[in-house]
C-alpha cells in the first residue's frame, strides 16, 4: 500500500476519533451546563438570605441609638440649657451678667447652637460607627458565603474536567485500538490476497 494512502487512511480515522471526542464534548457541556445555572441561582438565593438577615438588625440597631443615646443627649441639652439661661431681673428680662457685665445674645445663641450641633454630630457618629460595623460583619459573613460557594463550584468544575478528560483518553485508547485492528486485519486481507493470487 503507497504512502500517501496510508496517510489519507490515518485521516479518515483521526477525524472520526475526533468527531466522537468533540460529540462528547457536546454532551458532557449540555450534562452539566444546568449544575452552572443551578449553583448561579443559588448564589444569588444566598445573597439575598443575607441582605434580608442584615436589614432587621440594621433597624434594631437603629432603635437601641434612639432609645439608648438620644435621650441622654437631650437630657444633656436640657441641663445645659437651664445652666446657660440667665436669671430673670426685677425689670422682667433676661439679663446674663458676667462679672458685672451683659453676655450678647447672640453669643449666647451661639454657644447653644454650637453645643446642640456637637450633641447631634455625637449622636450621628455613634450611630454610623455601630451601623458600620454592623455591615462589616455582614460583609464579611456574605464573603465567606460567596466563597465557600465559588470553592463548591471550582470543585464540581474540576471534577467534570477531570471526567471528560478521562473519558477522552479512553475514547484515544479505543481510537488506537480501533487503527491497531484496522492494520492487523488490512495484512491479513493482504496476505490472503498474496496467497491466492501465488496459487
Amino acid at each position: 500500500m503507497p504512502r500517501t494512502q496510508k496517510r489519507h487512511q490515518g485521516g479518515f480515522e483521526t477525524e472520526a476519533a475526533l468527531a466522537r471526542l468533540q460529540q462528547l464534548a457536546r454532551e458532557q457541556s449540555d450534562r452539566f451546563g444546568p449544575y452552572a445555572d443551578l449553583a448561579r441561582a443559588n448564589a444569588a438565593e444566598r445573597f439575598l438570605q443575607a441582605r434580608g438577615w442584615t436589614a432587621p438588625r440594621l433597624e434594631t440597631a437603629a432603635h437601641r441609638v434612639e432609645d439608648t443615646v438620644a435621650p441622654r443627649v437631650a437630657d444633656l441639652l436640657s441641663y445645659a440649657a437651664n445652666r446657660v439661661e440667665p436669671r430673670k431681673t426685677k425689670r422682667g428680662g433676661m439679663l446674663a451678667r458676667r462679672a458685672g457685665r451683659r453676655v450678647p445674645r447672640t453669643l449666647l445663641f451661639a454657644g447653644v447652637a454650637a453645643a446642640g450641633a456637637a450633641a447631634v454630630y455625637g449622636v450621628v457618629r455613634l450611630r454610623q460607627a455601630a451601623q458600620d460595623a454592623e455591615w462589616q460583619e455582614n460583609l464579611d459573613q456574605a464573603r465567606d458565603q460567596v466563597r465557600e460557594t465559588r470553592d463548591q463550584l471550582a470543585a464540581k468544575a474540576k471534577g467534570a474536567k477531570d471526567k471528560v478528560a478521562g473519558t477522552g483518553s479512553e475514547l484515544k485508547g479505543d481510537a488506537e485500538e480501533a487503527k491497531e485492528t484496522t492494520a492487523s486485519g488490512a495484512k491479513q486481507a493482504a496476505s490472503d490476497l498474496n496467497g491466492r493470487v501465488s496459487q
